[in-house]
């Protein structure tokens, strides 16, 4: 919502994945929020260091909030939750087909959404990250095809 747990780390984690299998040239990798309430602030404290912890750095991201040319621009569209799912549907319907929720890349999990782990105790950011890891692996795995790539590593 905010953009600055979940997204982020996910932005961060993904583009690590894309990284290691030198396929940076292949991607751009953004996140944002479906509300503005952190604008221009960093991630939080706590998703930093979680993912810090996994070398995963996110310190110079910065919070933004989805805006119109986002939807035509991007492939794809990732929401962490249905709220969020739903709200990006309602913004721009003619890119439905865009949006996905991300755990939909990780389908051998029992969870269907990414939880916010802003008002839980730090292992809800260390679980957030488990889910995310997951998804992000799965979904680059879902994109190599297209890229004629062999599986990441």
């Amino acid at each position: 919502m905010g953009n600055i747990c979940r997204s982020p780390t996910a932005q961060g984690v993904f583009t690590q994945w894309v990284h290691k299998n030198k396929l940076s040239h292949r991607f751009e990798i953004d996140s944002a929020g479906t509300h503005a309430y952190h604008v221009g602030e960093p991630p939080d404290r706590r998703s930093q260091a979680a993912a810090l912890r996994r070398g995963v750095d996110l310190s110079a991201l910065r919070a933004r909030r989805v805006v119109p040319k986002d939807f035509e621009h991007y492939d794809y569209l990732l929401a962490m939750d249905r709220d969020n799912y739903q709200s990006l549907i309602q913004q721009a319907p003619q890119y439905a087909h865009k949006v996905r929720l991300f755990l939909t890349f990780a389908p051998h999990l029992p969870a269907e959404e990414v939880p916010d782990p802003y008002y839980g105790g730090a292992n809800g950011f260390d679980h957030v990250l488990d889910l995310i890891e997951a998804a992000a692996q799965g979904l680059l795995a879902a994109l190599l095809p297209d890229l004629d790539v062999q599986h990441p590593s």
